[in-house]
């Protein structure tokens, strides 16, 4: 038999195969397991793909409403664009579908501890501390349960509890950048904690303490991005973290870094450019970069959690560069796009002009001035 003869009788094979599960086309198996399946594979490749996942999972529940997998499949995928949704306010519309999938499958663990994070962001945290209290008296060693437990008592402030959790996923997974992420985020907690207190002025015991937290805080965000090279919020709270304690050469390596991440996410983009803005007004007295790197986080993404802190940090330090020097061309474009990003046209086209007789030739004040005059 030749080559073409074997695949004819592959094809033969699997056409039969169809018309046995009542396919519709007799190459295509179309079958909502089948759709399950692509949802997970989706689900794997990140956030870009959490649409497709959605749909699929929405294919496979037209079919089976009730089936058991499909709900916790389409339950997740919800509640991960509820949290890859980062426009400032808690979104819930994972909320129903994550009760569904607990209450088809009411001995999994896994899905359970979602619904107690989404309970929480809803302000039902004592019905979500229930979920979590019964699921550890369930487990004592499934590490992504445990981590998820961790992460609710972290966002409750019982850091201890949270870092005990995290201890014991971390020896079953001692390779988990997220475990270590997330032991960071704790220590680095702790230590806002005593600055507050201390109105940032530790002395004695206190001080000690606070600098013994950031250096467990420093090993473990050094340990996730050891162990991820790409997990891009781990760099920025590292370098956070080297800047709290002074490192500030050690700080300026890490955003560096993270500045030259490729095929990062939009709000990844926007988070680094943030905190390094911050980091060079506030620790570096670079108000100039400071201004460039606030504006490009707003160019990268305008809508996020992160919108109004952001126009207001450009806001502010824009006006005291223009008290110090009215022809201050960066301050008074950097204006310009704040009124014209919160829909103020006059007022933005009025800053533009500014910067544009001080510097006629650029393009992105023309192009900007054009825009607003066509549209007031």
């Amino acid at each position: 038999m030749d080559q073409r003869e074997e695949v004819q009788k592959y094809i033969d094979k699997v056409g039969n195969v169809c018309r046995k599960l009542s396919s519709p086309s007799d190459y295509k198996l179309e079958r909502p397991e089948i759709d399950c399946e692509k949802g997970w594979a989706l689900l794997k490749f990140g956030g870009k793909y959490y649409q497709k996942a959605k749909a699929a999972f929405e294919k496979a529940l037209k079919v089976e409403p009730d089936n058991p997998e499909f709900n916790i499949g389409y339950a997740i995928t919800v509640y991960r664009l509820d949290d890859s949704d980062r426009e400032g306010s808690v979104k819930s519309f994972s909320l129903g579908p994550l009760r569904k999938a607990v209450m088809l499958n009411p001995d999994n663990s896994y899905i359970k501890v979602f619904l107690a994070l989404k309970l929480q962001d809803v302000h039902a945290e004592a019905e979500g501390e229930k979920y979590i209290e019964e699921i550890l008296d369930q487990v004592s060693s499934q590490p992504y349960v445990l981590r998820y437990a961790a992460k609710f008592y972290r966002r409750k402030n019982s850091w201890d509890k949270a870092l005990e959790l995290l201890k014991k996923a971390l020896e079953v997974t001692p390779t988990s950048s997220f475990l270590h992420h997330q032991m960071g985020l704790c220590y680095r907690a702790q230590m806002i904690q005593i600055k507050k207190v201390t109105r940032n002025r530790p002395k004695g015991k206190d001080k000690l303490k606070v600098e013994e937290l950031i250096a467990s805080a420093i090993f473990h965000f050094k340990a996730a991005v050891e162990r991820d090279s790409m997990f891009a919020f781990a760099y920025t709270d590292l370098a956070n973290m080297y800047a709290e304690g002074g490192q500030y050469s050690n700080a300026e390596d890490i955003f560096q870094k993270a500045l030259h991440l490729e095929n990062i996410t939009d709000d990844h983009k926007h988070q680094i450019h943030y905190h390094y803005g911050r980091f060079q007004e506030f620790h570096c007295k670079s108000e100039n970069i400071a201004i460039y790197h606030y504006l490009e986080a707003l160019k990268v993404k305008d809508r996020s959690s992160l919108r109004t802190k952001l126009i207001s940090a450009l806001r502010k330090l824009a006006t005291k560069r223009l008290c110090h020097n009215a022809l201050d061309v960066q301050s008074l474009s950097a204006l310009g796009f704040v009124y014209k990003l919160e829909g103020e046209k006059r007022q933005a086209a009025e800053y533009y002009k500014r910067a544009q007789k001080i510097d006629p030739e650029n393009a992105e004040f023309l192009t900007a001035l054009c825009e607003l005059q066509l549209s007031i």
